[in-house]
């Protein structure tokens, strides 16, 4: 089996949160030990994924 390097495409952007929603984030991700970038990505994916009107 050869390796191989998977990058994942990332882009920018910019989005206003109430603080106190970052404060939470922060702290949550400072106690699991990853980026607050991570827990909001992994946070959305699952959101999306679970939404229960998927078919709209």
């Amino acid at each position: 089996m050869k390796f191989q390097i998977k990058k994942q495409e990332y882009v920018n952007r910019t989005y206003r949160i109430p603080k106190e929603l970052a404060d939470r984030l922060s702290q949550v991700a400072q106690q699991e030990d990853i980026s607050v970038n991570e827990l909001v990505v992994q946070s959305c994916e699952f959101a999306l994924d679970n939404l229960k009107d998927k078919g709209k």
